[in-house]
């Protein structure tokens, strides 16, 4: 399979979990005696989110310093951190919906910004991430770390955005 095929494959997932993704948050109605329940899911998602960050960091440490199978694994971890996110936001977002930020005055505008940011960079880089584990998957390493360049920037900016606006909504002004 050449990597043009698998890129277009990648897209292909990458958009359809971003359409369950927007039925979940627009379209979704969850009526159960769940409501109240996992009130956890949103600091164990911020977990995910620190530990992919701190992942992704000493992944490019490792590779910097030559260490290819402690790379390999530190980006496992990442992978797996970011999905285990993804399965606790979907069970959170069906259970909960939204969550409304109470913040006024300067910080709301900054807080629209990180989470604008957050949700634009997160939509591109799952289709990057996808390439990019594929083509590490697939020895094929010229492209791997052609796209890794760009891929590992905003993986680690969604993964720290994805912690702050925990923060924002579950420390410095919950709901």
């Amino acid at each position: 399979m050449s990597n043009r095929a698998i890129t277009i494959l990648n897209i292909i997932l990458s958009v359809i979990i971003y359409a369950g993704l927007m039925w979940l948050i627009y379209a979704f109605e969850l009526k159960t005696r769940w409501a109240d329940g996992l009130p956890w899911l949103p600091h164990f998602n911020a977990a995910c989110n620190a530990t992919c960050a701190s992942a992704i960091v000493l992944g490019i440490w490792f590779i910097k310093k030559g260490k290819k199978q402690a790379h390999a694994i530190t980006m496992i971890v990442a992978t797996f951190a970011s999905a285990a996110f993804l399965v606790g936001y979907l069970t959170h977002h069906a259970i909960h919906g939204d969550t409304p930020f109470t913040g006024t005055g300067f910080i709301r505008p900054v807080y629209f910004a990180i989470l604008i940011s957050h949700i634009i960079l997160s939509g591109v880089a799952l289709p990057m991430i996808l390439n990019t584990l594929s083509f590490a998957a697939l020895k094929r390493f010229d492209a791997h770390r052609r796209i890794a360049r760009w891929t590992y920037p905003i993986w680690l900016y969604v993964s720290i955005t994805g912690v702050t606006i925990w923060f924002f909504l579950r420390v410095l002004y919950p709901a």
